[in-house]
């Protein structure tokens, strides 16, 4: 049986729903390796097996589940957030370095699939090695966006508000360069990719940090649950946008 193609469409429902993705990942980690008090290695080993999981379901599926899908984008940004913590806090390297260190792996993982497949387009994507990039990538994009969102905030100092609305406006720039210039689409794909993330995280932060550090205290439990409650329905969502669609093909 041949393989769909196994990435969603790239909408404004994408992107919404990576950004409530990102989101959870934030406080899904935090909760985690912070208020669990179960550490950044523990909580590491921990989210990685998690991801592991549901990217073999992913990679097996010959189509596109939407479950399938956002549970590997949630896996990368919840497993994200424990690696930036992790380079951080216990490998004392700092979010500068750190940012410098995926921003790197990043690049690579991008360089060897051009090198293989001579582009980085998404519309062919059905499965095998070019799949496995893909992930790979959204991992580091999304590390590297958490450990940048902890840089704006941690080493620059600015508010998790002041942090979300500058890499908002990363994004919003992208957005009206993929609509009124002709620089590479999947070009502006991956920078907005990586800044949804640094904007879930600093927003993520916003909303469970204490005000006395900016933030609204509502405490990762509730904005994990909250975070969660909508991913899941805009999942069930797309499942039924999705049979709707395969009906009308059909008649």
């Amino acid at each position: 049986m041949q393989r769909e193609h196994k990435l969603p469409l790239i909408t404004i429902w994408f992107w919404l729903m990576k950004i409530i993705a990102t989101t959870l990942g934030e406080t899904l980690g935090d909760h985690i390796s912070m208020t669990l008090n179960l550490g950044y290695l523990v909580s590491l080993i921990i989210t990685f097996a998690f991801f592991l999981i549901v990217l073999f379901n992913q990679l097996v599926a010959r189509k596109y589940v939407p479950i399938f899908f956002w549970l590997v984008i949630i896996a990368t940004t919840t497993v994200g957030t424990e690696i930036s913590d992790f380079i951080d806090r216990s490998l004392h390297l700092g979010y500068a370095w750190g940012s410098l260190l995926l921003f790197s792996l990043l690049i690579i993982t991008l360089w060897l699939w051009v090198k293989k497949y001579k582009n980085l387009s998404l519309e062919s994507i059905t499965g095998g090695t070019k799949e496995i990039y893909f992930w790979m990538a959204v991992l580091f994009s999304n590390s590297l966006g958490t450990a940048f969102g902890d840089y704006l905030s941690d080493n620059l100092g600015l508010s998790y508000l002041i942090g979300a609305l500058i890499t908002a406006a990363v994004i919003l720039l992208v957005v009206l360069l993929h609509y009124f210039t002709k620089i590479n689409h999947i070009i502006l794909f991956w920078i907005a990719f990586i800044f949804t993330r640094p904007f879930g995280a600093t927003f993520g932060d916003f909303l469970t940090k204490p005000v006395a550090k900016g933030g609204l205290d509502l405490g990762t439990l509730t904005a994990t649950l909250v975070s969660l409650l909508l991913m899941g329905l805009l999942i069930v969502q797309s499942h039924r946008t999705l049979k709707q669609s395969l009906q009308n093909k059909s008649t």
